[in-house]
């Protein structure tokens, strides 16, 4: 297969498997989070709700798109995600799914509503922090900073914000519902006894939702995932998109070209002023490729990895050099270069992608995960947060802002935690209805530590692994 080694092919087959068992945990660890409230309010029964969250997370994943997919591979700095030696790539992925898997499976033990996509990242980053320690890095890359800061924004605002809205959303039910409605919402759930069917309603609507964009968020990362891995290993079928003709990427290098020779990079930094004239470099071989003789309309197999670097270096450079002060260049300039390098139809279209079997092995592995393992967490999520036992309102609206979070994330192509989202959103559920007295004080605690220690466990794993691995590899 892919024309590999049997030991190299072997290696594949242990990643790609390894890749989807972390989605598969994901799935039943993250997941339960979403059919917590549908279970513990008797809206559906277990088996059910399970099946019901599951089929909406593989269609998030479907239907998801991959900017959250493409944010997670580019963490990691370009020289790792082009390197040649197929074993340094076999160590980067094995080393951050291993330590993934551990972490995730550690806290799903124990019942703690960990985040995956915390645990990811820091495997991530952990890789690459380990990677900067490697001789052959000449340069010192370790993380994709910019978009690392980016990620950690994203990762620690959205709890923060699902606390709030919870809180206002369960002010504004409080004020605008009917009493005689009230009485039904604001009621603890009766054992065996499903609530009013208004009320069941928006409860399945509510899990459907979040489930649906759990998927298309938790789901992209698991894509991302699979992406690095065909990258690192076959690089030859996956660095580019094989399906597109490269003689596209003409029309983009020229205006890029024209545009950023208008550039005055006396103005510049002497950094940019470097990124500049590498980027002009890596432009003219692109253009020199694509104008050359090209076997069926296909870029060399041993040009590939060189077109992928070339391709990332110079989105990231010019991104760099048109933020610098000192840069001339009008908004229409701008908005012309961000035109040729996006993914929709510009050059990021040749590296941002991913197979449909890749997308279809994700979806089904993190739907079946969301069919196992859920019942430890949705105990902890209905009655071990909030000294009182959840109400239909507080459901409701945790899952409601839930959903609207991870939508708004996805479209921002922004990795959140379900987990830390929903989670938070109960907590302010809680505090909402009683104040913080409401709030059991152990379980927060427990939660908050899982959540603290996540990033640097996850790092440390990570890091050590990846060590090992280089050195058995």
């Amino acid at each position: 297969m892919f024309g590999l080694e049997t030991d190299v092919f072997i290696l594949l087959f242990i990643s790609l498997f390894a890749a989807c068992a972390f989605e598969f945990v994901n799935g039943f660890h993250d997941t339960a989070n979403a059919v917590a409230t549908v279970i513990y309010t008797n809206s559906l029964k277990p088996t059910v709700a399970v099946v019901w969250s599951g089929i909406c997370n593989f269609t998030g994943v479907l239907l998801g798109g991959i900017g959250v997919a493409m944010g997670i591979v580019n963490l990691l700095p370009v020289e790792l995600l082009v390197d040649q030696n197929v074993y340094h790539s076999v160590a980067m992925v094995l080393a951050l799914l291993l330590s993934a898997i551990i972490w995730n499976l550690g806290t799903w033990y124990f019942g703690l509503p960990s985040s995956s996509s915390h645990t990811l990242i820091g495997s991530i980053l952990g890789v690459g922090l380990a990677f900067a320690t490697m001789p052959e890095n000449k340069t010192g890359a370790a993380v994709n900073w910019d978009k690392a800061i980016e990620t950690g924004y994203a990762l620690l605002l959205s709890p923060l914000l699902g606390f709030s809205l919870a809180i206002v959303l369960m002010f504004i039910l409080r004020r605008s519902v009917p009493e005689e409605a009230k009485d039904q919402l604001f009621k603890e759930p009766k054992k065996n006894t499903e609530p009013p069917t208004w009320v069941r309603a928006i409860l399945i609507a509510t899990c459907s939702l979040v489930s649906f964009f759990h998927g298309s968020n938790d789901g992209q990362k698991g894509v991302g995932l699979i992406m690095l891995i065909l990258i690192g290993i076959v690089p030859y079928h996956f660095a580019v998109k094989a399906d597109l003709d490269p003689r596209l990427m003409q029309t983009n290098v020229t205006a890029i070209q024209q545009t950023i020779s208008a550039l005055d990079s006396t103005h510049l930094s002497l950094t940019n002023r470097v990124r500049l004239a590498q980027t002009n470099t890596e432009l003219t071989e692109l253009s020199a490729l694509v104008n050359g003789p090209l076997v069926d309309g296909k870029i060399p197999n041993e040009k590939r990895l060189d077109v992928r670097r070339d391709l990332l270096l110079i989105n990231s450079n010019i991104k760099k050099i048109t933020a610098d002060e000192g840069s001339n260049l009008s908004a229409a300039q701008n908005a012309l270069l961000t035109k040729n390098l996006g993914e929709e139809g510009g050059l990021r279209r040749f590296t941002d992608y991913a197979p449909l079997w890749v997308i279809l092995m994700i979806a089904l592995s993190l739907g079946l995960g969301t069919m196992i393992g859920w019942r430890r967490i949705v105990v902890t999520v209905g009655e071990k947060i909030g000294k009182q036992h959840l109400t239909y309102a507080q459901g409701a609206s945790a899952e409601l802002v839930a959903a609207m979070m991870i939508g708004m994330a996805s479209w921002l192509k922004l990795p959140v935690s379900t987990t830390h989202v929903l989670s938070s959103g109960i907590a302010g559920s809680m505090v909402a209805n009683k104040g913080v007295k409401n709030l059991q004080a152990g379980t927060v605690k427990n939660i908050a530590l899982a959540w603290i220690l996540t990033l640097p466990v996850s790092v440390l794993l990570s890091f050590t692994l990846y060590i090992f691995f280089r050195w058995v590899l």
